[in-house]
């Protein structure tokens, strides 16, 4: 990964922009030698969302299962069928 000085973002924005989008490698920020943000390409943001959503629904259905929230396919079917008449 690379790291980057805030004061070089600051001055090179536009250079460290196009190194990110032809290698796809995060940079890291440092403000006084310390980690203080990261830049990532927009596409790898959304698709690093888009698995945490994913994540997230697992970890959801995990949970309903674990509390006994759940209800066998039939019945899901035979309620369901009531909505899309």
């Amino acid at each position: 990964m690379k790291v980057e000085l805030v004061t070089t973002l600051k001055r090179q924005a536009t250079k460290i922009l196009a190194d990110l989008h032809i290698s796809k490698e995060p940079v890291l920020i440092t403000e006084h030698g310390q980690p203080s943000a990261y830049l990532v390409d927009v596409q790898d943001y959304e698709l690093m969302q888009k698995r945490i959503q994913i994540l997230e629904g697992i970890a959801l259905g995990e949970k309903a299962i674990k509390e006994d929230r759940v209800i066998s396919h039939s019945v899901a079917k035979e309620k369901l069928s009531k909505w899309l008449k």
